[in-house]
């Protein structure tokens, strides 16, 4: 098992590399100048004062050289300023204040879809082929079909205009109450939480139908045990293999992708920021976010493969 997690540790740091460098390319290679951005229209006008604007960021050096220095500095946490709000410090006052909205919204979307997916799924491959199947599936197919940011407007005009229960944007932190932050929260993470619902239950509908025909469950009804225990004892852990990669997969993938959401009820978190740093040509702010939701993407990706483990005893033998 010790050789295993080295193993892994070794492909882990290999995989943060190749991401912190490839996020750092591609952000660099964005369109727009970030010194223009910087002086505004003074700097288009004055040559002069945008190449020393230029020196003084750094540049004028080539990327790979920017992306070593970066890199070191990146290690200490140090993932410099905003170009366009001076003394803003990238991981102090953007990623640390910002993460945590952000990481509320996606663990508050997928335990949402779960408590909905694990029902929905186990009574559409308990009931295969039969009219709760076929409910579930059309209900399954028209979360999956409608977008995020639509089914976000739906609850504010249904709970926010119409009933006046549930604000319509702005948020509360946990530090203003527990109650105020859930009002402020349950609409974006429900939005986000119908797409992932829709997708876990589909996995758990294929692989319970899968695993319900296997040998050691007709072993278990011809001992007499009920449905209900079969279904959630020796039917539920096996099948949760494919669900347990994809919300894996999922929950780093809503850690850059609330944009629209966070948008849509005005959330400070890293999304938004994510947006009016690129619409600022903010490299440093774009480049620490891009690279700490890559770095958390393949970190939770790397922890799902060791939880393989623990949920199958027989990869944990091997």
């Amino acid at each position: 098992m010790g050789r295993v997690l080295i193993a892994r540790f070794g492909r882990l740091l290999a995989t943060l590399f190749a991401v912190t460098f490839l996020s750092f390319m591609l952000t660099s290679l964005l369109p727009g100048d970030p010194a223009v951005a910087v002086l505004g229209q003074e700097g288009i006008q004055n040559e002069e004062l945008l190449e020393q604007v230029r020196e003084d960021l750094g540049l004028n050096r080539p990327i790979p050289i920017r992306y070593l220095e970066w890199l070191g500095n990146a290690l200490t946490l140090d993932l410099g300023e905003s170009y366009i709000n001076k003394g803003q410090d990238v991981w102090g006052d953007v990623i640390v204040t910002r993460f945590p909205v952000t990481a509320q919204l996606a663990i508050m979307s997928i335990v949402l879809a779960l408590i909905l997916a694990l029902p929905i799924g186990i009574v559409g491959a308990y009931r295969e082929g039969k009219w709760q199947d076929s409910a579930t599936s059309a209900a399954v197919q028209v979360a999956l079909s409608v977008p995020n940011f639509i089914t976000g407007i739906f609850l504010i005009y249904f709970f926010s205009v119409q009933l006046g229960w549930l604000p319509a944007s702005n948020w509360n932190r946990f530090s203003n109450g527990v109650v105020d932050n859930f009002k402020t929260s349950i609409l974006p993470a429900t939005a986000l939480a119908s797409t992932q619902m829709a997708i876990f239950s589909r996995l758990i509908r294929a692989d319970m139908i899968a695993t319900l025909k296997e040998n050691y469950i007709l072993s278990a009804r011809a001992k007499g045990l009920s449905d209900g225990y079969i279904l959630v004892r020796h039917a539920l852990r096996p099948s949760s293999m494919s669900m347990m990669t994809i919300v894996g997969i999922n929950f780093g993938a809503l850690l850059g992708g609330t944009v629209v959401i966070e948008t849509l009820f005005a959330i400070p978190g890293l999304g938004f920021r994510l947006i009016n740093a690129i619409n600022q040509r903010d490299i440093l702010v774009i480049q620490g976010i891009t690279v700490f939701v890559a770095v958390v993407y393949v970190v939770i990706n790397t922890v799902v493969d060791l939880l393989y483990a623990v949920i199958d005893p027989r990869i944990r033998r091997s």
